[in-house]
């Protein structure tokens, strides 16, 4: 009687347990996911009609002039490749400078790998600021050049934290052991054994790592003064400055401009989220674990 009297109420405080998880997620999608059903209609409606205030859920005198105007906006399109060239390449050389610098702190035979860590740590907190980056980076001579987009983010101290923990905490250090007593040497051990047991990892720092290349702009901001090398968020930025200088202007100012402005903003937002939108499913199930090594310090 006392058991059945238990499980009655476990089961009324998991029923209401769940109900409260419902009602939180149910908030927290309309939360996001409204702004971004709003964005979508937005690209396909009237921009009177955008401006006016009369979309909010469905696309209001319904128009695929934006999207025609986008696709014949050169500037966008420069723009949108710097942007691809930017995450592919940067992307890779993230990968590549965190895995070599990962690694060997994983390494507990490493020669002062605790005094190497709280080095790497320290950086994570305290940094030398905007303008002695800024003076590296020019002194340096890659001031406006595309190595100004890859070089001074080559390593992220968090995600360098992530992978340095991923190996020591799902790497035997057995499996080493035995390749070494086998002859095998680090570099062969790196590209043999760690690399493709690190696919999880990999994955999840290219989501990271893509994600911050492409989203990107305070960088090429500060760095870049050539347009021809301004990646597409500093070309979506010139749009939307142009659109609030032009309405600023009052009535006179509703022109063509404002109008073209106004038109194409939604849609380039939807156009520039695509990529990470097909890539995302591919390694969602690596981004959970990727959280929880995150999680791990090690």
């Amino acid at each position: 009687m006392h058991t059945t009297i238990e499980n009655k109420l476990r089961s009324r405080d998991d029923k209401l347990f769940d109900a409260a998880v419902y009602i939180i997620t149910a908030v927290l999608l309309i939360m996001v996911g409204y702004p971004l059903l709003f964005v979508v209609s937005a690209s396909f409606s009237n921009p009177i009609d955008v401006m006016e205030g009369r979309v909010w859920l469905l696309p209001e005198g319904f128009t695929l002039a934006p999207y025609k105007q986008v696709f014949e906006n050169s500037s966008i399109w420069h723009g949108y490749a710097n942007t691809i060239f930017y995450a592919v390449v940067g992307t890779f050389i993230n990968l590549v400078m965190t895995l070599l610098a990962a690694y060997p702190l994983s390494r507990k035979d490493l020669p002062g790998q605790q005094f190497l860590m709280f080095f790497v740590t320290f950086t994570m907190f305290f940094s030398g600021g905007l303008i002695p980056t800024y003076l590296l980076v020019k002194s340096l001579g890659i001031n406006n050049t595309v190595w100004a987009m890859l070089i001074p983010g080559a390593i992220a101290t968090y995600n360098l934290i992530v992978m340095r923990s991923f190996f020591q905490n799902n790497i035997p250090n057995e499996l080493q052991e035995s390749a070494w007593m086998d002859g095998c040497t680090y570099f062969r051990m790196l590209w043999s054994i760690i690399i493709p047991l690190s696919k999880p990892i990999l994955a999840v720092m290219v989501l990271f790592y893509g994600v911050g290349h492409w989203n990107a702009y305070f960088n090429a901001l500060i760095y870049l003064k050539d347009r021809d090398l301004f990646p597409l968020q500093l070309i979506l930025r010139e749009i939307l400055i142009l659109n609030q200088d032009d309405m600023a202007g009052g009535s006179a100012g509703m022109s063509e401009r404002v109008m073209m402005a106004e038109s194409i903003k939604y849609s380039v937002i939807i156009i520039s989220s695509v990529p990470v939108m097909l890539l995302y499913p591919f390694i969602q199930r690596y981004f959970v674990k990727g959280v929880m090594i995150g999680s791990i310090k090690g």
